[in-house]
């Protein structure tokens, strides 16, 4: 038994020994381990790689500090902005520094910049202040955020996924707590897509809302400007950007929801919508969301747009027509660049990345094929858009659209006090009395505690001369804080005028102990002694 046990394992040997099939499924198996092997020395490496992170997550590319105007003394109102940071990308220009599009190449063949952008400048002015310039894909072309030149900023919410571009050092800086906000420029997602990335709230105006002067174009006729932050306060304090919503109190106020492009994504809309009338129904003023067909909307609407659309069915002309504005934006962006940077681009030959060197390149390489009617289109599409929303922004709504890998999600964001506040401010400066009350009014409605709404309507009321309502606001604003020298200010002016000389005195008494040094309440007591004696 023995002998033929050992006879059976040698005839076993000589059998494995001959199998070819065996050794190859024995060759598969060593490769495998060979390859999970390397697997994990990749990632051991990568892992490694990321704890010598720096500590700005690899999101900037240039650190500076531009302070903003000192802050005006009481009695006048703080800075909208006054205390944050943010950052911008690396196609804002700086007075003084060089912006380098995000490649080494422009950056070399550049000279620094005399003027600081518009954007960075309006900021500053309302007491923000510009910590630096962020890293972004080359030249605005990317989706990745990957840069061949200066790395990749780390994503700070999944570490092992790209930031998304091209402006990822802004939303990498946001989300990482390096800076309160960040702002880049949105040419076809540059904002929207790391924002979605990030887990961030973004917001991109309409196109031509906000000046881009002092930014680097890739395509003029699509480039915006957009910000990032985490904290919904803050992206809504940085709407100061958007002019002043004069005149839009009365028009109607309304969300259309294009329920085709869910379709598209193979998405329900039901609980966006859900969540979004019960965010209106807490509004004031507007009015029930409406759904539309928008690719139906487009294709009836933008009529230049036929020559770009494949043949379609009726229920497919939508679609078509969705399909064929994605391919003329592409167009327009590379015919635009091409008309910006050829020169450049032919005559330096910049280092780039593969991905945005292919994208360069047809836009380089673009016929001059069709280009009236691209811009015919563009026109056209604006029109229709016009007609259909109405009106070119709302004034206390921001409706944010987050592209995220499983579904589009809107966050509806109930109006904030402080815009409705800062819109009064603006009409006030304007001499429009009416129109700031109905602001202050409308912050007021929202936020109850603060004594400074009460304040500010308190002296629009003094301008119309509605003197009991202006002393009203006056208590009010002081039981909320009793230090609030402008309350006693416009409370003593209201009492004077109604000739309650010892009330009004009292008044500016009290704002001289807070300010001894006021010089409206020293003018007003000495004016209102010579009256009591």
């Amino acid at each position: 038994m023995a002998s033929s046990s050992q006879s059976g394992g040698a005839g076993g040997g000589g059998t494995i020994a001959s199998n070819p099939r065996v050794w190859i499924v024995a060759g598969i198996a060593v490769a495998g381990v060979i390859v999970l092997a390397e697997v994990a020395r990749r990632r051991r490496r990568w892992l490694r790689g990321m704890s010598g992170t720096p500590p700005d997550s690899g999101s900037f590319c240039d650190r500076f500090e531009l302070h903003p105007p000192p802050q005006p003394p009481p009695p006048a109102a703080r800075h909208l902005l006054s205390g944050l940071t943010f950052a911008a990308s690396d196609n804002f220009e700086i007075e003084g520094y060089v912006a380098g599009f995000g490649n080494p190449d422009w950056k070399n063949t550049h000279e620094a910049a005399r003027h600081t952008a518009v954007a960075v400048t309006m900021l500053r002015k309302q007491g923000a202040t510009c910590v630096g310039r962020t890293i972004m894909d080359e030249l605005g072309f990317g989706v990745t955020g990957e840069n061949l030149h200066h790395g990749t900023p780390a994503n700070p919410v999944s570490p092992s996924l790209v930031p998304g571009g091209s402006c990822s050092g802004s939303a990498v800086a946001v989300a990482a707590q390096l800076v309160d906000f960040a702002i880049g420029t949105d040419t076809i997602g540059d904002v929207r897509i790391p924002a979605s990335f990030c887990g961030l709230l973004c917001f991109r105006p309409s196109y031509g809302v906000i000046s881009t002067l002092g930014t680097i174009a890739n395509s003029q006729s699509l480039d915006t400007i957009g910000w990032f932050a985490r904290d919904p306060c803050i992206l809504h304090r940085v709407g100061i950007l958007l002019p002043a919503a004069a005149g839009v109190l009365k028009q109607t106020r309304q969300i259309v929801f294009a329920d085709d492009c869910f379709q598209l994504l193979k998405v329900s809309n039901q609980k966006t919508v859900h969540a979004i009338k019960n965010a209106v129904q807490a509004l004031r003023g507007y009015q029930p969301p409406k759904h539309i067909n928008l690719g139906q909307y487009i294709c009836s609407n933008v009529p230049s747009l036929k020559e770009f659309c494949e043949p379609a069915t009726k229920l497919q002309e939508g679609t078509s027509a969705l399909k064929a504005i994605s391919t003329v934006m592409l167009l327009l962006q590379r015919y635009e660049f091409k008309v910006n940077h050829e020169e450049w681009v032919n005559t330096v030959k910049p280092k780039l990345g593969l991905d945005i060197s292919t994208r360069v390149l047809q836009a380089v390489n673009l016929a001059h094929e069709n280009i009236k009617s691209l811009y015919a289109i563009r026109n056209e599409l604006r029109a229709a858009l016009k007609n259909l929303l109405k009106v070119a922004f709302h004034k206390t709504l921001l409706l944010i659209t987050l592209l995220t890998t499983d579904a589009p999600c809107c966050i509806l964001l109930a109006p904030f006090p402080e815009t409705s506040c800062c819109y009064g401010n603006s009409a006030f400066k304007r001499r429009q009395w009416s129109k700031a009350i109905e602001f202050y009014s409308e912050a007021i409605s929202l936020s109850d505690t603060n004594a400074t709404y009460y304040c500010n309507r308190a002296a629009a009321y003094l301008e119309l001369g509605r003197l009991k309502q202006a002393e009203a606001d006056c208590d009010r604003a002081l039981l909320l804080d009793r230090k609030n020298v402008k309350a006693y200010l416009r409370r003593g002016c209201a009492r004077e005028v109604t000739l309650n000389y010892k009330e009004a005195l009292q008044d500016f008494r009290h704002a001289l102990a807070l300010e001894p040094q006021n010089k409206t309440a020293l003018a007003a007591e000495r004016r209102l002694q010579k009256l009591l004696k």
